[in-house]
């Protein structure tokens, strides 16, 4: 509908003087996905060298690993059966917490469970890498310990363990912070050395925090600030989903809805240049709301997006989100 609106810029545009959404869902049917996961990865490189910072000064890459499901209705999308009655897919995310860019992504049918796609993740020795607790499968976690790069999981409550050395001055908020080794048959079998153990409490939530890490070298608090940080992936899949449209598709077939995926990480990578080239003291949020409405204007990027604009969309619409790229 907006973009029948303005039908006379369709053919400058590349839409041509008739575009409809049976159009659209016909051609990302019939193209080839691998395409667009081909020009995502290109313009993550691109963001990821734009923003490249070092924020933790670790000597290595901070990166958050999660997954979003994004719910199908199963009598149209048959190939992404989830439950008896639901469909739905996946998009398992490494994030990197200091560049705020997702650098790689696995899409799946919803019923694939969370801890297979840590097979798939790039590993880089020498790098961190932040889960939650649905990532507690030790052997895997092994496994990224015997690569030499570092991991901080939120331990589960039923975890079997005898402590071996434990800190005496702690900082505060800091409960515990000790080394541990598996008791229970399977955990100890699965992950053979000894790990460290820290209980934190986080006043803001009024909570205890469990954490699991191969990382002896940090402080506690560093490990926990590693962990909070994590949230930042929670609030890259909530942008997704609000202001990047993946959750109505043109298309049905499984090769439409990637390819309206990656679009939507193209386009986050676009803005996420655009944010940092032009140095902007704005939210995304609030970036994006403008260059939505005006998409179609032949406008100077500086000049759309100067602060008056910002400050009239905020009038309007009110801007009580989360931002991106602020720690």
């Amino acid at each position: 509908m907006a973009i029948g609106a303005h039908r006379g810029k369709g053919y400058h545009l590349g839409f041509g003087s008739d575009l409809k959404i049976s159009n659209l869902s016909k051609a990302n049917t019939n193209r080839d996905y691998r395409m667009f996961e081909e020009f995502a990865y290109y313009m993550v490189g691109k963001a990821q060298s734009k923003r490249m910072d070092n924020i933790f000064k670790l000597g290595g890459k901070v990166y958050a690993f999660d997954s979003t499901t994004i719910d199908l209705c199963l009598n149209v999308y048959q190939w992404a059966r989830f439950r008896k009655t639901k469909g739905g897919v996946k998009i398992h995310t490494l994030f990197d917490l200091e560049t705020q860019i997702p650098t790689f992504f696995h899409i799946t049918p919803a019923a694939v469970n969370d801890v297979n796609a840590m097979d798939v993740i790039p590993y880089e020795p020498g790098s961190f890498y932040v889960f939650d607790c649905g990532y507690n499968d030790f052997k895997r976690l092994f496994k990224i310990n015997e690569i030499r790069s570092l991991f901080v999981v939120r331990a589960k409550n039923n975890l079997q363990f005898k402590a071996v050395r434990w800190k005496r001055r702690m900082p505060k908020n800091v409960r515990s912070d000790c080394v541990v080794i598996f008791t229970g048959y399977m955990s100890e079998k699965h992950y053979p050395k000894p790990l460290r153990k820290i209980v934190f409490y986080d006043e803001e939530q009024d909570r205890e925090f469990t954490f699991l890490t191969n990382v002896f070298s940090l402080d506690a608090l560093q490990v926990a600030l590693l962990y909070k940080k994590r949230w930042q992936i929670e609030l890259f899949f909530k942008w997704m989903k609000q202001h990047l449209n993946i959750q109505k598709f043109w298309g049905v077939t499984e090769n439409a809805v990637r390819i309206q995926i990656y679009s939507a990480i193209i386009a986050y990578c676009l803005v996420a240049i655009v944010h940092h080239d032009l140095k902007l003291d704005c939210s995304v949020y609030e970036m994006l709301q403008i260059l939505s409405m005006s998409l179609t204007d032949k406008a100077n990027l500086k000049d759309l997006l100067n602060k008056s604009n910002f400050n009239n969309v905020n009038e309007r619409c009110g801007s009580s989100e989360p931002s991106m790229f602020v720690f």
